[in-house]
């Protein structure tokens, strides 16, 4: 015997004198005879004692009854991408059952206990004649973790995997697998003949009716470098179709589309294939994505350093979007007794608290989702309100953008709680940034590679238009140089400074949760001021930088939904809950709704994560693709409720049947992690051989436990039932 949670010998002393000494102390004083107390004293010991045995689990080798008694599992993958027809000329379900009955249950059958068991969405028993393709999914972590609760306790020689390895659920690493796995791989590793949409990713919708680059990839095998076409559609209605032409077989092609999505409500795109003659997986030819509408108005701080034309034509573009919500104030002066003076527009509710010219506590500047510093110099602000600011990008998630000449004069913000938020290097003003696309003039503002393609730069319909309206805005009047940007920051635009010098235009960065801008020019109001009436470029792009900016900023209350889901699958959903301060309440009540896209409705109740103050989980199952909506109810104290949000798209696209090939990295990944081997279809008589050289160890290595039976569970109450009837011999209660 021995036991499977063993003490050192020095615990075991440590608790046997604890447990005397626990006994003694529990009869000391009695009053009873010495030797009464001294033998209920004795029977109080064996009775910890005999519960620490049994807490540490004994158990003995079972009996070696050979390898023959050794058990090897063999698991078939039936998932719908198993009906594929690459297994020279068959299905790949068909190779497999071949596989099975004419070699590999004959050879292992002899020697092994072998158990046939499929595994899709589930594990269970299976017959050769039975097999069928049909499975949603492929969940190997869930067979995996079955296996581990169905052979608990019985010798495994090791498990046979036949699959294709197109696993839908991420699989496990494989240390975790029972016993050594040994996949043998099914289908084709190159597949002759069909197309795939790859992947569609939608920017972000900054502004309502404004275009979105919608980035498309694709790839077709067995059909050579033949052109083919991409077709978009919005809503299931036809938009748009672009005719594409790879570079060479198998090699990816990239498309991007540009869409202008309907405001006010979530729209799906989707990007599909035609279906080619005699296509092998035409599953595989669409692809779907959601662009989210903004879920409220943006409320966004404008504080303007002094009086000027750029305040005027700045809070005038943003004022007259009717997505931001703008607060202003603007530094007047000093008045006699040397304070500064402010003139502040905002709403009522958050007027008084920007009475000093500022949010006077992080609260209240956590009600807004960007904030503008235009001109502040870095003395206007104290330091606590730097420190908040920085709190604000970084654990609230709201945008900054700093602008003109008077931030960066002298110090500026060097050396301040916000130098190390913002994009480019305050102190090194040596340059050092990237080049434009095109030529950048002196103060004149020219995009580079990654400002082309950002949604604040957009102001074309297209890459081409976009450039050239970059390339007619009026020079600035000056540019502060600052230094290269910071690791992860982009430079967007550029301008030619002077002796030919570029310098950093636009930057941006994301921080913490939020985001972060500079602009370093200086009078950018000339780009409204100096252009035609009808030209709004100046309008577009601050307010599309100030959009983008905002955008990530959540509420107090905020839903976080997983990057994709399908029908029948257990989808989680989680709610974050802080307060006005955005600290996590860790109480909260939180409720929360589903709206199918048949307009039932399902109410759950999400519960606490332990090991995440403030965040709420809950699950669900969508029994239909489509958008799903998603709402939340967080309830905290006596505390008015506060709701969020979301839309969930299901079925964005066949999981199932992305990259149908044969996935063997997938195999090997899972072999090497196990302590198996891939094995391929004519080395299964060698497979028998490497099993039975592990059954022994298998069968050796099987314990059973001891604790867990009625004589256990006797003997503690024969020793308390002794206790009890002695104790009323000596007169004790």
């Amino acid at each position: 015997m021995s036991f499977a949670n063993p003490l050192p010998w020095w615990a075991l002393g440590l608790v046997a004198v604890a447990a005397a000494a626990v006994a003694w102390q529990a009869y000391r004083l009695a009053a009873a005879p010495p030797a009464i107390r001294i033998g209920l004293s004795a029977l109080r010991v064996a009775t910890l004692l005999l519960l620490v045995v049994i807490l540490m689990r004994p158990v003995e080798r079972a009996i070696d009854a050979g390898v023959s008694s050794a058990i090897v599992p063999v698991l078939v993958d039936v998932s719908r991408s198993m009906a594929i027809e690459d297994a020279d000329g068959a299905r790949r379900i068909e190779q497999a059952k071949r596989l099975l009955a004419d070699r590999l249950l004959p050879a292992l059958g002899s020697s092994f206990q072998v158990e046939l068991l499929s595994f899709g969405e589930s594990l269970r028993p299976a017959d050769v004649a039975d097999l069928s393709a049909v499975a949603r999914r492929s969940d190997l972590d869930g067979a995996m973790a079955a296996l581990l609760d169905r052979y608990r306790g019985q010798p495994l020689a090791g498990i046979v995997l036949l699959s294709d390895g197109g696993f839908t659920e991420s699989p496990m690493p494989g240390s975790s697998a029972p016993a050594p796995v040994f996949p043998l791989g099914i289908g084709a590793s190159r597949i002759l003949d069909d197309r795939e949409v790859l992947s569609v990713t939608a920017a972000e919708a900054v502004l309502d009716g404004s275009r979105v680059p919608l980035s498309v990839s694709a790839v077709s095998h067995g059909r050579g470098t033949g052109p083919f076409d991409l077709r978009l559609l919005e809503n299931g209605r036809p938009v748009e179709v672009k005719r594409v032409t790879p570079a060479a077989d198998g090699l990816p092609v990239h498309a991007v589309f540009h869409v202008a999505p309907p405001a006010g409500s979530a729209v799906v795109y989707t990007v599909e294939i035609p279906e080619a003659a005699g296509e092998l997986v035409p599953e595989n030819n669409a692809r779907r994505t959601l662009v989210q509408p903004p879920s409220r108005p943006r409320r966004v701080l404008v504080v303007e350093g002094a009086p000027g034309y750029e305040h005027s034509f700045l809070k005038r573009a943003l004022g007259a979007d009717t997505g931001l919500e703008i607060d202003a104030v603007v530094r007047k002066g000093r008045n006699d007794q040397g304070r500064d003076t402010f003139y502040i527009q905002a709403a009522p509710s958050r007027s008084a608290a920007l009475r000093t010219g500022y949010a006077a506590r992080p609260e209240d500047l956590f009600q807004y989702d960007a904030v503008v510093l235009a001109n502040v110099p870095g003395h206007q602000l104290t330091r606590a309100q730097l420190e908040a600011t920085r709190a604000f990008v970084g654990r609230r998630g709201g945008g900054l953008l700093v602008l003109g000449a008077h931030a960066f004069l002298q110090r500026g913000l060097i050396d301040t709680a916000l130098e190390e938020a913002l994009p480019l290097d305050l102190a090194d003003r040596s340059g050092g940034v990237l080049p434009a696309s095109g030529g950048a003039g002196l103060n004149r503002a020219a995009l580079t590679p990654e400002g082309e393609a950002h949604p604040i730069t957009q102001l074309g319909a297209d890459s081409d238009e976009t450039r050239r309206r970059w390339e007619a805005l009026p020079a600035l009047a000056a540019i502060s140089p600052l230094g290269a940007p910071r690791a992860g920051a982009s430079v967007l635009a550029v301008t030619g400074g002077t002796g030919g010098a570029s310098r950093a235009l636009v930057a941006v960065q994301r921080f913490g949760e939020g985001r972060s801008m500079v602009f370093t020019g200086e009078a950018s109001w000339r780009w409204r001021m100096l252009r035609p009436a009808d030209d709004r470029a100046y309008d577009t792009f601050w307010r599309q930088a100030v959009r983008w900016l905002a955008l990530p900023a959540t509420d107090p209350v905020a839903i976080v939904l997983p990057a994709s889901a399908d029908s029948g699958d257990t989808v989680s959903l989680t709610v974050v809950v802080r307060d006005a301060a955005f600290e996590p309440l860790r109480d909260a009540a939180v409720v929360v709704g589903v709206t199918a896209p048949d307009g039932r409705f399902e109410e759950l109740r999400a519960t606490a994560d332990p090991s995440v103050p403030g965040r709420y989980i809950t699950q669900f199952g969508p029994r239909q693709g489509g958008v799903h909506r998603i709402t939340a109810e967080a309830r905290a104290n006596e505390a008015a409720p506060v709701a969020a949000s979301a839309s969930l798209l299901v079925g964005a696209a066949d999981q199932e049947m992305s990259d149908p090939r044969l996935n063997e990295h997938a195999l090997n990944r899972i072999a090497a992690a196990s302590g198996g081997r891939v094995v391929a279809a004519d080395d299964v008589e060698a497979l028998a051989g490497t099993l039975r050289a592990g059954a022994s160890a298998a069968t050796l290595a099987v314990r059973q436990d001891l604790w867990h039976n009625g004589w256990w569970f006797a003997g503690l109450i024969a020793l308390l039932s002794a206790e009890w009837v002695l104790r009323r011999r000596g007169g004790l209660r």
